[in-house]
């Protein structure tokens, strides 16, 4: 079969990657000149299966709106009082019930479980480096704080996940490069997570698509998709193009493209940033991957390199760099590794990927014929990539996927 996949991201490569395996003719079709040229490009690079979780959770969007007056936030509104943006944020907050928040953990740990046994089996077969490390460590700066991750901590022990919940001395054991001076009221670590560089990933798995057959268009911009009777059209810059079906799966820009199928999701840009410095001092480098919970800010170690991600901006469409965003970033990346780098000298960055309100994606067909997406996975998009690529190309190929997948087909929102 003949298949059009749009996006060359982590998602947009894993599924082309899948369909090439399956035995499908592929082309990628990408507006940039490289594949992880957007979301991909500053991905947090943390994948933790374990710890995988919907942003809508008890007390946290009380929490994120306290935040909002303030210099440093992990999350920022812009156009607030935009009636779509006021639909969407009502819908995200309904989500926080603690009901609501285990039934879409479970849908997305559960593919995200599936994908790191792929990308365990991606690593193997190719020999892959993408500068991993092992473990997770999430931080909790106030008892506050580890009060609001009650629910998830409950969870984590109900369904057996490898944790161990840490006080603040152990936690500086685990990673000893952690600053003593900033206040730490306790601590999860994830022995079986880690982390390591998404785009490096991406260029890798592009390589063996390649090997396969996989064509890829870039510089190609697809305008629009319209149905036809032996598959699609779609609308490439001034051209066309014909396939049996085509895959969405271009992150920010999907939705621009669904919308005229008469696909109305409640998907939501959101803008993230990262800030990427060399390392000066590798004795004051963090060992695992972290995140401040209290600002949702990642620190990873890249090599030699250290990448501080994080914060969230709603409303946003420009490129720019929003300096609240980057004071978050700054703050957390001083306060747990202040003589690690010079953060202000950082290769700065902002970009966008995907949401929905409850936080898992969607994935598969779709009731337009012929046209399937893999999208809505969020910040978390690498953590979910290699699974959700997998799951779709055996989808297309008439193949039943290895996992349920009750709750994460577009018919969720039906």
């Amino acid at each position: 079969m003949q298949v059009a996949v749009i996006g060359a991201g982590v998602i947009g490569v894993s599924t082309a990657y899948f369909l090439a395996e399956a035995g499908h003719e592929v082309v990628v079709i990408e507006r940039h000149n490289n594949v992880a040229e957007e979301a991909s490009y500053g991905d947090s690079g943390i994948l933790a299966a374990s710890s995988i979780a919907p942003w809508a959770a008890p007390g946290v969007p009380r929490s994120f709106l306290s935040h909002l007056l303030k210099s440093e936030a992990p999350l920022m509104l812009n156009q607030p009082w935009r009636p779509s943006m006021l639909g969407w944020m009502r819908r995200w907050m309904k989500e926080a019930d603690v009901e609501r928040y285990r039934i879409n953990r479970e849908r997305m740990q559960r593919i995200a479980f599936y994908s790191r046994d792929i990308m365990q089996m991606l690593r193997e077969r190719h020999q892959l480096d993408y500068e991993q490390t092992p473990g997770y460590l999430q931080l909790f700066r106030t008892e506050r704080d580890l009060q609001l991750a009650q629910t998830a901590f409950d969870y984590l022990s109900e369904h057996n996940i490898p944790h161990k919940k840490l006080d603040a001395g152990q936690a500086h054991t685990i990673d000893c490069a952690l600053n003593p001076n900033t206040p730490l009221a306790g601590a999860l670590y994830f022995p079986e997570d880690e982390a390591g560089n998404c785009p490096l990933f991406t260029r890798q798995i592009r390589a063996q698509a390649q090997a396969m057959g996989v064509e890829f268009l870039f510089g190609s911009e697809v305008k629009s998709i319209e149905e036809s009777k032996r598959g699609v059209h779609l609308q490439i810059d001034d051209h066309s193009f014909s396939a049996e079906c085509v895959v969405v799966a271009g992150g920010a820009d999907s939705a621009k493209l669904l919308t005229p199928l008469g696909l109305h999701l409640p998907l939501r840009a959101v803008k993230s940033y990262c800030a990427t410095a060399t390392i000066r001092n590798f004795e004051s480098a963090p060992v695992a991957a972290v995140v401040d919970e209290a600002y949702k800010v990642a620190i990873t170690r890249m090599g030699k390199r250290i990448r501080v991600a994080g914060t969230a901006e709603l409303g946003s469409h420009t490129p720019e760099l929003r300096q609240k965003a980057l004071n978050t970033l700054l703050k957390v990346g001083y306060d747990w590794f202040p003589d690690a780098c010079n953060y202000n000298t950082a290769a700065f960055w902002s970009g966008s990927s995907l949401a929905l309100p409850d936080g898992p994606p969607l994935l598969g067909a779709c009731r337009v014929r012929n046209v399937y997406i893999n999208i809505g996975h969020g910040s978390t998009g690498w953590a979910m990539a290699a699974g959700s690529g997998k799951v779709v190309a055996d989808v297309i190929s008439g193949r039943t996927p290895d996992i349920d997948l009750d709750g994460l087909t577009p018919t969720r929102y039906s």
